[in-house]
């Protein structure tokens, strides 16, 4: 069966909030567990999806997973800048990824920067574990920009997102 990506419908939001959760917990991506203050972010879709785009890709019917995408900065931006769209929150449940639900959710992302006027760039923040999805990005033609990674706990030493973009 084909992958499908599209809009989430807000049926769809308490599952996708999970499988966000989870794939970041599961990936030892969340530093305090259960009580990591981002974990509350990555299940709130519905705030998401007022403030920017939120997509998912299925299979059968079957959610597989979810990305976020700010067209032009808002309050969902961390690093996009003028002209600049942005990719937050990729994660695909464990059972499904090696399946290509991660990249085609990116490809989406990369078609829509491309439909929106003004859009010259589309950006993005990982963590240094994020190996799978680095692939992803780079296969897709991103490249790191390590002048622009960041820190988004600065009391926090070790927290650095490393950024990647693509020139459209």
């Amino acid at each position: 069966m084909d992958l499908l990506i599209r809009p989430a419908e807000p049926t769809e939001y308490e599952a996708l909030g999970d499988i966000t959760a989870h794939a970041y917990l599961q990936d030892g991506l969340l530093d305090f567990g259960e009580s990591d203050a981002y974990l509350h972010e990555l299940r709130d879709v519905a705030k998401r999806a007022a403030a920017a785009e939120v997509l998912v890709a299925l299979r059968g019917g079957e959610l597989l997973g979810g990305v976020t995408f700010v067209p032009s900065g808002g309050p969902m931006a961390d690093i996009a800048r003028p002209g600049e769209a942005e990719i937050r929150m990729l994660a695909v449940s464990h059972r499904a990824r090696g399946q290509g639900a991660g990249e085609a959710l990116v490809r989406s992302c990369i078609d829509r920067a491309r439909a929106t006027e003004g859009c010259v760039r589309i950006v993005l923040s990982t963590q240094r574990t994020m190996h799978s999805a680095h692939r992803i990005y780079e296969r897709l033609g991103f490249v790191r920009t390590p002048e622009r990674d960041w820190n988004p706990l600065p009391h926090l030493d070790d927290i650095t997102l490393l950024t990647y973009e693509l020139t459209l």
